[in-house]
């Protein structure tokens, strides 16, 4: 089983884009497309990098990125963001 990265972002298109590419790269994704859904992946599932909006729905990639760190989570996060 190849790595595992969670997309957080709330554009269709970029998710489709980013999903297509990092699956021909060999890598499985997860997607959310909400920070509250996007956080509770992240606890479920543990992936092995998270690919983090700022500006989204129901939860910021700001909070989310704190509450991960607040449950001792050290997943890297890289902020994919206009």
């Amino acid at each position: 089983m190849g790595k595992t990265i969670l997309i957080v972002e709330d554009e269709q298109n970029i998710v489709d884009i980013l999903s297509f590419n990092l699956g021909r790269e060999g890598y499985d994704t997860l997607e959310a497309y909400d920070g509250r859904t996007g956080l509770q992946l992240a606890l479920e599932q543990s992936p092995d990098l998270i690919l983090l909006d700022l500006m989204l729905p129901k939860m910021n990639g700001f909070e989310v990125c704190k509450r991960l760190r607040d449950q001792g989570r050290s997943t890297p996060v890289i902020i994919i963001t206009a």
